[in-house]
């Protein structure tokens, strides 16, 4: 029953409101995980994609073509994208943290005080 929200949330949440972040449904790892993934660069960028974006590239994982006449990706796409996410990013996070761990959590915060 999760499973089914969790795509139904997500392919309402890429229509109805485009203009967030997309970790308002993904976690930090999943979205750079997505991302380094389809762009074949080990380094994400800093601002996470728009929710559209990475619907269409969650759903590009379970078969979604993406041509013009092809309209939004259906649930059952975004549910074999999902799967394949899970396993790209758990690769992810153990390649990460042996070559590159600062990927993994923000930077430090300096705490030098001015004046």
């Amino acid at each position: 029953m999760v499973v089914a929200w969790r795509i139904y949330h997500l392919t309402k949440l890429g229509r109805e409101t485009p203009e967030v972040d997309c970790t308002v449904f993904f976690e930090d790892a999943e979205w750079k995980a997505l991302v380094a993934y389809k762009s074949q660069d080990p380094i994400p960028p800093e601002k996470p994609p728009k929710p559209r974006e990475a619907i269409h590239m969650v759903a590009s994982l379970g078969g979604f073509l993406g041509r013009k006449s092809d309209g939004e990706p259906g649930t059952q796409t975004l549910w074999l994208g999902l799967q394949r996410l899970d396993d790209i990013t758990e690769m992810w996070k153990i390649t990460i943290s042996k070559l590159a761990p600062h990927l993994l959590r923000p930077p430090p915060v300096s705490s030098e005080k001015c004046g």
